[in-house]
């Protein structure tokens, strides 16, 4: 688990949402699940209007660019998390949306 602090699209205000990620090399992957509801959860909106985010992983904060990752690169990706993460197999089942995914890069 990681803590993403982002900011909030329309309120400006921080935010902090604990979410799952996959390690990719020196990146890692989150995943807008939202537990498989039909709707994206609120943090998606606001990565995508302020990708610059914080993150905390451990004992350690750092800046990342947030960017979307799909098609291909996406499937691999989802296929890799659920193979470490087998419950989030069963999110599928609850909606017909593809679950969207952010790479997360560090930066200075």
């Amino acid at each position: 688990m990681i803590l993403i602090h982002h900011i909030g699209a329309r309120s400006g205000r921080e935010r902090v949402n604990p979410v799952t990620y996959l390690p990719d090399g020196n990146d890692m992957v989150i995943t807008a699940t939202k537990g498989g509801a039909p709707t994206n959860p609120d943090w998606y909106y606001n990565l995508k209007e302020h990708p610059r985010i914080m993150v905390e992983v451990g004992t350690g904060t750092f800046p990342v660019e947030a960017s979307e990752v799909r098609g291909e690169e996406r499937d691999e990706l989802w296929r890799r998390l659920v193979e470490m993460r087998p419950g989030f197999a069963e999110y599928e089942t609850k909606t017909s949306r593809i679950f969207p995914m952010f790479r997360l890069t560090r930066h200075s």
